[in-house]
């Protein structure tokens, strides 16, 4: 029996693009039963869900190609394939989104309240959705 995991770091990049691989990466990792239960719920929803939207793809469909074995390279071709290519200033606006996600934002309180269950309230230096997921992914203490 394999050991649940959390997904890869949103920072890794794909085609320049900020999360796309972690978004692969729970897809593959949920399809083969490895993912860490409390990821289940949002897959496709929450960021995956912002990323398909400014990618103009539907989650199903990316998820479909992931699993007939597109590398994330290849599955972030098929995206711009169906819709549009994002150009140098639309991978820096989701990136600037993404890497400010919950800092003084409307998504605020959903930040606060996750560091409250995860006891991690009292943690200043966790200003953002991505501070937060490499605290309690353990990439940082």
């Amino acid at each position: 029996m394999s050991t649940k995991q959390t997904p890869s770091d949103p920072l890794i990049l794909v085609g320049g693009l900020i999360y796309f691989g972690r978004m692969t990466d729970k897809i593959r990792k949920h399809a083969r039963g490895e993912l860490r239960e409390d990821f289940h719920a949002n897959l496709g929803k929450g960021m995956d869900g912002r990323l398909c939207n400014f990618l103009h793809i539907g989650y199903e469909a990316l998820k479909t190609q992931v699993l007939a074995g597109a590398t994330d390279e290849q599955a972030l071709e098929w995206c711009y394939a169906q819709s549009r290519r994002l150009n140098a200033d639309e991978i820096l606006i989701w990136n600037d989104f993404i890497t400010k996600r919950g800092w003084d934002d409307s998504s605020t309180p959903t930040l606060e309240k996750f560091k409250a269950e995860a006891s991690l309230a009292a943690r200043t230096n966790i200003r953002t959705f991505l501070d937060f997921w490499a605290v309690d992914e353990g990439r940082k203490p």
